[in-house]
């Protein structure tokens, strides 16, 4: 085979590789996309601070429910070691979560206990994500 026609081989061997690389690129962005616009769905909290206390307990109550299955099924996924592991990380996260939202909710007003469900919510939200991310690669 002369050099013009290895050359032309490759060629169409990259725009071949760069057909799935795009391809690829473009599911994972669009199943991303579609991933934080289901997330976005929940209704805002809004009104006055003890509605959106209550919001913000009630979305955190879904979002742990959430938490719990995909914890459980990391626990099943996982080997001997890591089980074990898993349990001791997931302990020391709830302790995180648990004394860093603490600081929001000591702060000043009623706009404390706002950010403190806020910040329950919001690390909740990113635990699960990072759980079910983790069994779905299994």
């Amino acid at each position: 085979m002369d050099q013009a026609a290895r050359a032309g081989r490759q060629e169409q061997e990259l725009i071949r590789v760069l057909r799935i690389a795009f391809i690829g690129a473009a599911a994972l962005f669009g199943a991303a996309a579609f991933a934080f616009a289901e997330e976005q769905s929940e209704p805002a909290c809004d009104g006055s601070t003890p509605e959106i206390v209550e919001c913000l307990k009630a979305q955190t109550a879904q979002w742990d429910r959430r938490l719990n299955a995909a914890y459980q099924q990391a626990l099943r996924d996982a080997g001997p070691k890591q089980r074990e592991q898993l349990r001791v990380a997931q302990r020391l996260w709830v302790q995180y979560r648990d004394a860093n939202c603490l600081y929001y909710d000591l702060g000043d007003g009623t706009i404390a206990r706002v950010e403190a469900g806020y910040c329950v919510l919001e690390l909740t939200q990113t635990r699960t994500l990072e759980l079910e991310g983790k069994t779905e690669k299994h």
